[in-house]
């Protein structure tokens, strides 16, 4: 299935270079960055993330001018994903979809974190990929509640809130916040007998 577009994979196709070369470096970029800020937060060293990427630091700035231009990038790239998964499980049984969108949605708020912090929420990129995400997940929900496996009285905004909100929870291990997710989500799901397993 084709992704549908959204405004923020404009935004990534309008930074992304076109030339093969200079492509291969910016993917390498967000890719060592995205790491970097996962592990180190939002003050990673730059010459750590050229380092990783296997550029200099020139080419760093020449892709992104700015600390904030990286930070920007690489949240509109992995919200850009997130709309791909979409699509990608739209074709899974209702609650399956919902679930396995959920799952790369809590891998995108675990590693994410120092990278949204780092974003105005007033910001214009931020406005796109709020937008982009709710367009492209919102339909997941609304499917689940037509076909009566998901309740009605809720909103997706109110199950966003509610997984962001597991995920920035301090836990043992990945077990255990995947437990106390599964029982959250028991509380979303209807017309089944609570398992704490999805």
């Amino acid at each position: 299935m084709t992704a549908p577009q959204f405004p923020v994979s404009e935004i990534v196709a309008s930074r992304r270079p076109h030339r093969k070369d200079a492509a291969r470096n910016y993917d390498a970029l967000l890719a060592a960055a995205r790491d970097a800020f996962a592990e180190n937060g939002a003050e990673a060293s730059l010459e750590d993330i050229a380092r990783r990427a296997g550029v200099g630091i020139g080419t760093l700035y020449r892709n992104f001018p700015t600390r904030r231009d990286l930070f920007e990038s690489v949240y509109a790239d992995d919200v850009n994903a997130l709309c791909q998964a979409a699509a990608e499980v739209a074709a899974l049984e209702p609650w399956e979809a919902l679930v396995t969108w959920l799952d790369r949605f809590v891998g995108y708020m675990v590693t994410k974190r120092a990278v949204r912090e780092a974003l105005n929420d007033e910001s214009e990129i931020f406005q796109a990929c709020r937008g982009s995400m709710y367009a492209a997940g919102g339909p997941l929900l609304e499917r689940a509640q037509r076909a009566g496996v998901a309740r009605a009285d809720m909103e997706f905004g109110d199950l966003l809130r509610m997984v962001a909100g597991i995920t920035a929870t301090a836990f043992e291990d990945d077990a255990q916040r995947d437990r106390v997710l599964a029982i959250a989500l028991d509380g979303v799901r209807t017309g089944h007998v609570a398992t704490s397993g999805r």
